[in-house]
């Protein structure tokens, strides 16, 4: 029986849902999109729900076009978790190797990195901790390149970044899609799934920022090394920049929505104009990505630059702006390993990219529980990815 994969994105415009599966008849393409569903997204506010029974709805809708497409049943899925509710904290911790008789154990590694949650718990008031990221490992003192296991030593050290969300946020997201008859078999946040089909090894580990301009948030996750450092969330998106052009020329928004996207030939409303107002929105929110990339020392440090996903990419001067503000290399994302007549853009990012770790789960044999969230997975999802990603 053909084992098929769902990822479902709850956005504040659009819920979008791609079923895929295995493709057994081409291992240099990992995964086939059988079908692929969206609908508009109802009780939503900038990625958290403030009407359940609306948000149920379009989740439903949108699966139920995936589905048909398909031709399959779904039965569970995973799930993004997104908007201003995503956050991230800094922690660190120390245990002794002495119960292991000063080896490095797996179990020590564990010991360490729950240790790190154990710690950031009194930043943690009404927050779930989703992913923890282990940033450096020190035995001793000294700093350990790669997995210390099996290293010998008397104390354990390591630096976190924990991935947290407002727990209320997501408890309303799982129960939204299960209330739309759908198991929750895992969730990730947002920037990752995405930063799975759109982001290179290489890009990885030389330094890159993905940013994701949605319709009311701009999501940033900022990778070194070939692990996320930083991850943030701004409440702006793309939205602003219709409603500045339905005021600035006193149009509908529905208007303003087709003429940002250069759909209206023959507007007498002077394209210049229209770009210096789509400019100016850009540029504030280049400016808040610029903003935290000094906060965090990597200001004009990333050499493989800013990679731009969303729906907010399909801007024209997306890109040539971000290269301006930011002074670092700039492309707009695509999805890696997909034919173009695939019909799946960049916008469907988040959504395959829960199909693709999903895949990786089962490909290395990993399982885990929602009850878990994907603790410490970003190790045995990096593992699991290393025969998908280029």
């Amino acid at each position: 029986m053909q084992r098929i994969y769902t990822g479902i994105d709850i956005g504040t415009y659009h819920v979008k849902v791609v079923i895929a599966a295995a493709a057994a008849e081409n291992p240099e393409l990992p995964l086939t999109i059988l079908g692929t569903g969206t609908s508009a997204s109802r009780g939503l506010r900038h990625g958290y729900i403030i009407d359940a029974k609306e948000a149920t709805k379009s989740v439903r809708e949108a699966l139920g076009r995936a589905a048909i497409a398909a031709k399959v049943k779904v039965r569970g899925a995973r799930v993004a978790l997104g908007g201003i509710g995503l956050d991230e904290i800094r922690s660190s911790a120390e245990v002794s190797l002495t119960q292991s008789g000063g080896i490095v154990t797996e179990r020590e590694i564990e010991r360490a990195l729950r240790e790190s949650e154990k710690r950031a718990s009194p930043k943690l008031t009404n927050r779930t901790i989703i992913h923890c990221v282990p940033l450096e490992y020190r035995v001793d003192g000294t700093k350990v390149f790669g997995k210390p296991a099996g290293l010998q030593g008397t104390k354990l050290a390591v630096d976190t970044l924990l991935i947290t969300m407002l727990s209320q946020h997501q408890d309303d997201l799982i129960d939204a899609v299960e209330a739309a008859g759908v198991e929750v078999e895992g969730v990730m946040a947002s920037p990752l799934a995405a930063s799975l089909v759109t982001l290179t090894k290489a890009q990885k580990t030389a330094g890159v920022v993905l940013a994701n301009i949605g319709a009311e948030t701009l999501s940033l996750v900022i990778f070194e090394d070939d692990t996320p450092i930083s991850l943030k969330i701004f409440p702006t998106g793309s939205s602003e920049i219709t409603e500045s052009i339905a005021l600035s020329f006193k149009i509908p928004l529905s208007e303003a929505e087709t003429l940002k996207r250069g759909g209206v030939t023959g507007s007498d409303i002077p394209e210049r104009k229209m770009s210096v107002i789509v400019g100016t929105q850009l540029k504030e929110m280049y400016t808040l990505v610029n903003a935290h990339l000094k906060s965090i020392g990597r200001h004009r440090l990333l050499p493989a630059g800013i990679v731009i996903t969303g729906g907010g990419s399909g801007l024209t001067s997306a890109s040539e702006i971000a290269r301006a503000v930011l002074q670092l290399p700039s492309q707009v994302s695509q999805i890696g390993q997909l034919p173009r007549s695939s019909g799946v853009d960049a916008t469907w990012a988040v959504a395959y990219g829960l199909c693709r770790w999903a895949y990786a789960e089962d490909t290395s044999g990993g399982s885990y529980s929602l009850g878990g969230i994907i603790r410490d997975a970003w190790e045995s999802l990096k593992q699991g990815l290393r025969s998908l990603l280029p």
